[in-house]
């Protein structure tokens, strides 16, 4: 009985001994299990920390990086504020220099706003004085008219009389021109009253008796702008103006002036700088009415450009309503004035009258293209003609 109960023991000691090496063995894989997952754990964390700390180094390079800038944007700022300091004390000089001007300006101003008002109650009166003599000049032009015109009269009595040579009677004609009025022994420039073919009424005319011989019948005139040369058709076939100062005589008197015989015609120019030239043509005529007054011209010479600005094979004349010319563009309405246009052309005479200084740029001004360029307005200009045999 006792080895029994003995093996008994022995094997519930065996029994328990076993179980408690299960439990054991159970309890270090657990064990194990959590070492290894504790080491996991421990190597995640170390590799964050790993990476935070590059993070904390990238970070602190960049705060570096934007502290440097930061010094140097401030740096720049002080070097700004300096120059600005700079600028702002030479506006204050420059303010200082221009409100010593701008003073100085007001005085000046002042000074010539009295020299003005003393200048113009000076050209009121000498306005006054002008009109006085303009008047007086007036009456003697008129008294030289109707002198000349007596004088005239009494020639033609004169001639009207019987001359006895050979026991014939001889009677002078009237003059058809300026260089009849020469011929007759009348060497003074002036107005003269001479008879044209074909015309019911006598016409006067300005004679020139000095320019290269005289004998020159002035059927243009421009000099001080006092007359409108911006005029129609019918004012141009018949003239205006006085022929002792600015005028046209008038298409249809040319017409009929240059239908009598052969003649010449010298154009006399003058800039504002004094300068003088002229264009003569040997040949000169124009066509009637029906014709548009088309001009002819032959053998061009003068000191006003080698080459002729009027249009040697021909041109009718235009005026502003009344558009003959060979260009879209109505030369007569751009250019202004009536002349012998074509298609525009290097020359005209009867443009606008431009004074001094404003003279320059002008196209549509009086133009003679090869003496002084296509946008120069003269001062003034003669148009004259005179027999070829003269």
């Amino acid at each position: 009985m006792k080895s029994e109960m003995a093996q008994i023991q022995q094997n519930a000691v065996q029994n328990h001994t076993a179980t408690m090496l299960e439990i054991g063995t159970s309890l270090l894989s657990q064990t194990a299990e959590q070492t290894r997952k504790l080491t996991d754990v421990e190597t995640q964390v170390l590799n964050q920390t790993s990476r935070l700390e590059i993070q904390l180094l990238e970070n602190s390079l960049s705060t570096y990086k934007l502290e440097k800038q930061l010094l140097q944007q401030t740096n720049e700022i002080l070097k700004i504020h300096e120059k600005n300091s700079l600028l702002e004390h030479k506006i204050l000089e420059m303010e200082g220099k221009h409100k010593e001007e701008l003073d100085t300006l007001k005085e000046e101003k002042e000074n010539l706003q009295g020299l003005v008002t003393r200048q113009t109650y000076i050209i009121q009166e000498l306005e006054k004085q002008l009109n006085r003599a303009t008047t007086n000049n007036s009456v003697l032009q008129k008294q030289q008219l109707e002198l000349m015109d007596t004088v005239h009269n009494l020639v033609n009595l004169c001639t009207k009389e019987v001359l006895l040579k050979g026991g014939k009677r001889e009677e002078e004609k009237p003059f058809r021109d300026c260089a009849d009025v020469y011929q007759a022994g009348f060497n003074k420039s002036g107005i003269y009253t001479i008879y044209i073919n074909n015309m019911p009424e006598p016409k006067k005319v300005f004679c020139n008796m000095d320019v290269n011989g005289g004998g020159w019948t002035v059927i243009q005139h421009r000099e001080d702008g006092s007359l409108d040369f911006q005029r129609g058709w019918k004012e141009y076939k018949m003239g205006f103006g006085n022929p002792s100062g600015e005028y046209w005589l008038g298409n249809e008197f040319i017409f009929a002036i240059t239908s009598q015989r052969q003649y010449m015609l010298r154009i006399e120019l003058m800039d504002w700088e004094g300068n003088r030239a002229y264009s003569q043509y040997d040949r000169f005529h124009i066509g009637n009415e029906k014709q548009n007054y088309r001009l002819y011209l032959k053998g061009h010479t003068g000191t006003a450009g080698k080459q002729s600005s009027l249009i040697l094979h021909g041109a009718d004349f235009s005026t502003k309503d009344a558009d003959n010319d060979n260009c879209m563009c109505k030369c007569a309405l751009m250019l202004t004035g009536g002349w012998w246009f074509d298609a525009c052309g290097p020359s005209n005479l009867n443009g606008m009258f431009y004074t001094a200084g404003q003279n320059h740029g002008k196209l549509n001004g009086i133009k003679w293209h090869y003496f002084k360029g296509p946008s120069y307005s003269l001062r003034s200009t003669t148009m004259m003609i005179r027999p070829l045999d003269f």
